[in-house]
């Protein structure tokens, strides 16, 4: 089993619930057992501002499955949101970003792990140091506090509701 952590975002149509929708269908994927969920954030689009802000969390996954079967199962997840694929940076029913898988580093037509922006996303640290704590250090050797304060941009504001049940930071079995 290698540990992930899946970036879940969503600025249109229903955020919260396609949010949650998400965490439950990854806490169903074949293979994979769920870990704790991150609080929410509310955060400014990264790309074009023409556009409603994101809820972003976090999700830890432990899996046997190999990082581009991983990928595929997570654009299955995106797809069945009405995730389509347009403008960079543009709005999105649902986006899942694999960010980390284990210790890897990889370097694939398709897929680059750790996530080639996870420093310089305000949006992707702050709930990745939920999980992991800011001393967490990525494949390179950074760690998250160290990244978090040179992180450009606003901080992201932190939800009072979460993906959970019971909020933020929870564990989601699959059965909830």
């Amino acid at each position: 089993m290698q540990r992930c952590y899946i970036g879940l975002g969503a600025n249109l149509g229903h955020p919260l619930r396609q949010l949650r929708d998400a965490a439950r269908a990854l806490a169903g994927l074949p293979g994979c057992r769920p870990g704790p969920l991150s609080p929410l954030y509310r955060s400014a689009p990264l790309g074009p501002r023409d556009q409603p802000d994101f809820l972003n969390a976090v999700a830890a996954l432990d899996t046997v499955l190999a990082p581009l079967d991983l990928l595929d199962a997570l654009q299955h997840i995106e797809a069945g949101a009405g995730r389509v694929r347009g403008r960079r940076w543009g709005p999105r029913t649902l986006d899942l970003d694999l960010l980390l898988y284990g210790d890897r580093e990889l370097q694939l037509p398709r897929l680059t792990v750790p996530h080639p922006g996870i420093a310089e996303r305000a949006f992707v640290l702050w709930p990745l140091a939920d999980l992991c704590g800011e001393d967490f250090r990525l494949p390179w050797g950074s760690d998250i506090g160290t990244l978090k304060r040179a992180c450009p941009g606003p901080a992201p504001e932190r939800q009072a509701e979460g993906l959970g049940p019971a909020g933020g930071g929870v564990e989601l079995d699959g059965n909830e």
